[in-house]
């Protein structure tokens, strides 16, 4: 599994898979299978050159052996196929062919594929830009539980970009995301709940989902939290507590967290 896209605002995050080890004598049979056309074989000697597992890494064979299963529909090796052209292994970067593999792969249901190519029509990259089109492709994954679709859904909703900004809607997604350890959902979620934005304002639930993205290193969940213990909203007032997720948050260097900190007197 190559990296994946995730859509936050305009900044792309990449998130990267593990591909499972192979032996040197598993590739000698798999080559084998692969040359007299074994499209799975094909695949799977396309993961071994990839990830350098029982042959020495060579972006260039992958991409051989990957196209070569994805001529014949293996849409995992689509996928794979349409992610090295993104990011320009083994072959030059090209967004236009690596819309073509995604679409491939998109279309025999492959959620990777369909998420990533939401992020292009919303990006514009190899696509014209189109948010009702990113949507589409958006909901299909997230439909199947993909996390980073679901995400990326609830994101459109509250911007209002591809479908009538509804943040009912956003909420909804951003929670099936929340729920499965997001850490950008969780931190979206905290904040709709400061807001009431398609909930009910909720301090104390705005914490708690503030808290599960700080204790994943979420520099803004952080200082969010600083915030609810330096003014007492959701918790009892506490202004060690404060000064402690505020210092998380400026060690990643996040500007306003530092300015808080200099305030409270704790340096």
């Amino acid at each position: 599994m190559k990296k994946r896209l995730l859509l936050a605002g305009s900044v792309l995050v990449f998130l990267f898979g593990m591909i499972c080890s192979v032996a040197a004598q598993d590739v000698k049979w798999m080559r084998k299978a692969a040359e007299q056309g074994d499209a799975e074989a094909q695949y799977e000697l396309g993961k071994a050159y990839y990830k350098g597992k029982g042959v020495a890494k060579n972006y260039t064979e992958a991409v051989k052996w990957y196209r070569k299963a994805a001529e014949q529909e293996v849409a995992a090796a689509q996928y794979e196929l349409g992610a090295m052209h993104a990011f320009g292994q083994g072959v030059p970067r090209n967004f236009t062919e690596a819309g073509k593999w995604f679409r491939k792969a998109a279309d025999q249901g492959d959620a990777r594929a369909q998420d990533i190519l939401g992020v292009m029509y919303t990006e514009g990259q190899g696509v014209p830009q189109n948010y009702a089109e990113a949507v589409k492709w958006f909901r299909k994954a997230a439909d199947q539980g993909d996390v980073i679709a679901q995400y990326n859904l609830g994101f459109a909703y509250a911007a209002g970009r591809g479908v009538p900004q509804n943040y009912t809607e956003a909420v909804k997604w951003y929670r099936k995301a929340a729920d499965q350890g997001v850490a950008k959902s969780q931190y979206n979620l905290g904040v709709a709940y400061v807001f009431g934005q398609g909930v009910p304002r909720n301090y104390a639930e705005a914490v708690k989902w503030f808290c599960k993205a700080a204790d994943q290193g979420y520099a803004e969940a952080q200082y969010n939290l600083g915030v609810a213990y330096r003014d007492g909203l959701g918790v009892p007032k506490n202004q060690t507590e404060a000064a402690k997720w505020f210092r998380m948050a400026a060690e990643q260097d996040l500007e306003v967290a530092k300015k808080a900190l200099e305030k409270l007197g704790k340096k």
